[in-house]
């Protein structure tokens, strides 16, 4: 026999947190996309990737994955995708050569510097509709709801490999 919800117990996906946080990002990173994805032929993962090489030189696509949260194969897909079009190189790393360390070309330094006022414009007014305050309330927020996420994740990748 199937149970039946009560009305408090159905889930409203215009209040829950975790669709509204992924509505949000899809409508900024469509928006920001435009800045860059017909003019650069760059999609939203390289875009990524290339922002992370930009500020942290020599990562490995496992690293870039890590800091982004993106699947590995989309980071792989990527920075396949960057390779081709002479954006990223890649040597392999000194200390374990089955590692490889990625780099912006400076055509894919040219493309970021390019790209990058662009977001930081974009952010700046989406941003507008907040005092200094309520800015730094979201900045605190949003630290402690990543915080939290990551140790959720971390304890359902324990609690599976207990069962």
């Amino acid at each position: 026999m199937t149970r039946r919800l009560a009305t408090d117990d159905l889930l409203h996906l215009e209040h829950f947190l975790p669709y509204r946080l992924s509505v949000l990002a899809n409508i900024v990173s469509a928006t920001i996309a435009s800045a860059y994805a017909a003019r650069h032929d760059l999609t939203t993962p390289e875009w990524r990737v290339m922002a992370v090489l930009a500020r942290e030189p020599g990562l490995s696509a496992a690293q870039v994955a890590e800091r982004t949260a993106m699947d590995k194969v989309a980071v792989s897909r990527a920075v396949a995708r960057l390779l081709r079009h002479r954006r990223v190189t890649r040597r392999a790393a000194t200390a374990d050569r089955r590692r490889s360390r990625l780099r912006l070309t400076p055509a894919g330094m040219a493309v970021y510097i390019e790209v990058s006022p662009a977001a930081l414009d974009y952010e700046q007014e989406l941003l507008k509709v907040l005092s200094s305050a309520e800015s730094r309330t979201l900045d605190a927020v949003l630290h402690r709801l990543l915080g939290r996420a990551r140790e959720l994740a971390a304890d359902r990748i324990i609690r599976a490999t207990n069962h």
